[in-house]
């Protein structure tokens, strides 16, 4: 038996026997769900974060992201299983290491790979034989087997033979109640054939199902083929939303209509623009990469810039809105009902709320927000000049106080009631108020 056949039977062994070590860098809104899933069954864990209120927290058994139940965090922080630090020179002892760290785009819509970098530069300096890396942030082909492979690789180390390496891209869908960590089928390909095995082997053993395919590319390309459908789609009922509003026709209405046809059709709702952590971001990076092989990408870039332009029709169509009752933008007072960029969680990331925030401060008008989940407006890496807000109560006075309301996140505990009846002005993106109403703007 060879020597590399040793180290894969050695890690495979500790894998199958829950006795494998799980160090997972970055323990955000995919690290640490991916955390509990392993805890959960039995394994320990190691957690990496560079901020020290996550370790200190996750220590005293506490959650910070909303939609995780503090039930399960708490658990785990009691099974003696789970530990988090901010010291990567303990990045020697897991026997697989899973990445998750953002990939955000840098202001020219170029990839920014500099966590993904850092963090593989952190293993690099602390590789050992016998080690798995797993990248499980969202990225463009070849990251695995080109970037992240020959970082590892300066360490002396050679991928297949002395560690390990794949990619299985993150699948979270905050506040699905249907579907989670452990339930979403596991999309898997490796560098090499022991590098799959392993992989594959760990993750069958917290998730309920694995998919293998033939390489760490091709499961980089079924992320972003997952999330650039959504992203082209999003943008086919925008552009039909304003089409239809030109003529006359209410894009809900239809939507409800083809909705009923029970083949050929998935629905997807128009709104103010995409938010997320995936599905603004990850069409640029295919399109990027696509560059380096002189291959277009037209359908996926007019899709972006549909996309990129609904914060702005959503703010024209305020400004007409205010124009016709005889206030200009300017001087008026105005309150955007949620931030989060989807309803019913706590999660900002990218969304249209803080392009609607900006193009609004642009006219001149004063801006506030209410967002049951959001307490605190963070601050954005994409948006460093906004000023930190709190959000206000909703109650009939603030409503009444301001010129207009923006609905950009249709949160279910809203009273839509309340709204309707104090506000002056209701600019609505999310299909609320489906009867005409002299308040309702639809946008």
């Amino acid at each position: 038996m060879s020597e590399s056949q040793t180290v894969v039977d050695n890690l495979l062994g500790k894998i199958t026997s829950q006795g494998a070590l799980v160090g997972i860098i970055g323990l955000g809104y995919v690290g640490l769900p991916l955390a509990l899933a392993f805890i959960e069954k039995g394994f320990r864990v190691l957690g990496f974060d560079v901020d020290p209120s996550k370790v200190d927290a996750l220590a005293a058994g506490e959650s910070y992201i909303k939609h995780l139940d503090p039930a399960r965090v708490a658990a785990a922080a009691k099974t003696g299983r789970f530990i988090a630090t901010t010291d990567f020179g303990r990045l020697d002892e897991p026997d697989a290491i899973l990445i998750c760290v953002p990939t955000p785009l840098t202001p020219q819509r170029e990839p920014d790979m500099s966590y993904v970098e850092g963090s593989t530069q952190k293993i690099s300096a602390r590789l050992r034989k016998g080690q798995l890396v797993v990248l499980e942030s969202t990225t463009y082909p070849g990251t695995t087997d080109e970037l992240v492979c020959g970082i590892l690789e300066k360490s002396g180390l050679k991928s297949g033979e002395d560690f390990f390496l794949a990619f299985s891209p993150e699948r979270e869908d905050p506040g699905n109640r249907d579907f989670g960590t452990t339930t979403i089928p596991k999309v898997v390909g490796g560098v090499d054939a022991h590098s799959l095995t392993l992989a594959k082997a760990l993750y069958d053993q917290a998730i309920a199902r694995t998919i293998p395919v033939s390489s760490a590319r091709a499961a980089e390309a079924s992320k972003l083929t997952e999330n650039i459908f959504r992203a082209v789609n999003i943008a086919l009922v925008n552009e039909l939303k304003v089409v239809y509003d030109r003529m006359g026709i209410d894009v809900w209405e239809v939507l409800d209509a083809a909705s009923t046809k029970p083949f050929g059709f998935m629905r997807f709702n128009p709104g103010p623009g995409w938010g997320g952590h995936c599905i603004p971001l990850d069409p640029f990076y295919l399109s990027w990469k696509a560059r380096e092989y002189g291959a277009s990408t037209a359908f996926i870039e007019l899709a972006g810039e549909v996309n990129v332009e609904m914060p702005h029709y959503v703010v024209n169509k305020l400004q007409l809105a205010l124009n016709e009752r005889g206030k200009p933008v300017k001087g008026m007072k105005v309150l955007v009902l949620g931030i989060a960029y989807k309803k019913d969680i706590d999660d900002p990331r990218e969304s249209p709320a803080f392009e609607v925030f900006e193009l609004i401060r642009q006219l001149g008008a004063s801006i506030s927000y209410h967002d049951p989940h959001i307490p605190r407006s963070p601050p954005m890496r994409s948006w460093p000049h906004l000023k930190v807000m709190e959000s206000l109560p909703l109650t009939a006075e603030t409503l009444a106080a301001h010129d207009a309301v923006v609905i950009v996140t249709d949160h279910s505990v809203v009273d839509y009631d309340l709204v309707l009846e104090h506000a002056q002005l209701i600019v609505d993106t999310r299909g609320i108020y489906r009867k005409a109403h002299p308040k309702v703007v639809k946008a």
